[in-house]
């Protein structure tokens, strides 16, 4: 068991933010417009949610304008319905040099059943940047729960599997030897 808290980052800019800042929750009805013709709630209207709630997170821990780099994972377990009640909840996961993760956790419940079921989840990078648009140091993450620190641990872990995909790609770009 690891001694908490710790402060994780790439960049020296102090202080370091704790992860409970960065939490937010967005809570909205899903209406007609919302919908497909079956009356499950289009994707990407959640997908629009999903990178709103990402931008506050990782807006508040770093304190200026962010921007999305990628959606690393997004899983959708169960549809959601016209009239349903959708709350989203995001924290940031871990934080590089000038990125951030966010994981957002999307649930959807009936008003007259009160069933609160998960949906889906995504894990979103985000980029701090400057006035001119360049990407900017963040501030290093304090980590002060073992919820914080799981969710930490398994970031670190998406971080390393897309660096590992990315010298793949590089690799077979350039012609060099490698994993085909």
């Amino acid at each position: 068991m690891t001694e908490l808290p710790i402060v994780v980052g790439r960049s020296q800019v102090e202080p370091a933010r704790p992860a409970e800042i960065s939490r937010v929750t967005v809570t909205q009805l899903m209406t007609p417009q919302d919908v497909n013709l079956a009356g499950n709630v289009f994707g990407g209207v959640i997908l629009a949610a999903v990178d709103r709630i990402a931008y506050m997170s990782a807006a508040r821990h770093a304190g200026r304008l962010c921007v999305t780099v990628s959606f690393d994972e997004v899983n959708f377990h169960s549809p959601i319905l016209i009239g349903e009640v959708v709350t989203l909840r995001a924290c940031v996961n871990t934080v590089g040099r000038t990125s951030v993760e966010v994981g957002v956790r999307v649930e959807a419940e009936s008003v007259q059943r009160e069933n609160r079921r998960h949906t889906n989840s995504s894990y979103v990078t985000m980029v701090a940047i400057d006035e001119e648009g360049k990407p900017v140091p963040v501030p290093r993450l304090e980590i002060r729960t073992e919820e914080e620190y799981r969710r930490y641990l398994e970031a670190e872990e998406r971080r390393a599997a897309r660096l590992a995909l990315a010298q793949r790609h590089q690799a077979r770009r350039s012609g060099a030897p490698g994993d085909a």
